[in-house]
C-alpha cells in the first residue's frame, strides 16, 4: 500500500522560500502521478500543482505559475514542490496525493469528487512578518 508522507512546511517572511517534499512508502513511485493541494484557512482545498509519471504532464495553478516548480526524483521516491516569493496567500497546509492516471489526478485536485491512491497528512506552510 502506498503511504505519503509530506514535510518542509515552516514561518517564511513574505517572499522567502521553501522546499516541500513528498516521500512515498509501501511502493515504487515511478508508474504514480504525483500532485500538490492546499486548503488555507476558512476555504476550500485547491490543486496547486501536478507532475505526470512521465514528467511530461505537468501543471500549475494560475496563481503560482512562475514561482513554483514541481519535480520528482523516483530513485528517492520523493516528489518535491519548489516554492519561491512566497505571498502571504500561500498560508495553508499543502497536501501530496497519488494516482495511477494524470487526468484523473488533476481532475480530482482541481474539482474534488474523486478517488485517489494516497493521500498524505499535510504540512503547513505560514508565509508572515
Amino acid at each position: 500500500q502506498l503511504q505519503l508522507v509530506e514535510s518542509g512546511g515552516t514561518l517564511v517572511q513574505p517572499g522567502g522560500s521553501l522546499r516541500l517534499s513528498c516521500a512515498a512508502s509501501g511502493l515504487a513511485l515511478d508508474h504514480y502521478a504525483i500532485g500538490w493541494s492546499r486548503q488555507a484557512p476558512g476555504k476550500e482545498r485547491e490543486g496547486v500543482s501536478c507532475i505526470g509519471s512521465d514528467v511530461e504532464d505537468i501543471y500549475y495553478l494560475d496563481d503560482v505559475k512562475g514561482r513554483f516548480t514541481i519535480s520528482r526524483d523516483n530513485a528517492k521516491n520523493t516528489v518535491y514542490l519548489q516554492m519561491n516569493s512566497l505571498k502571504p496567500e500561500d498560508t495553508a497546509v499543502y497536501y501530496c496525493a497519488a494516482a495511477r492516471n494524470y487526468e484523473i489526478l488533476l481532475t480530482t485536485l482541481q474539482f474534488g469528487g474523486g478517488t485517489l491512491d494516497a493521500w498524505g497528512q499535510g504540512t503547513l506552510v505560514t508565509v508572515s512578518l
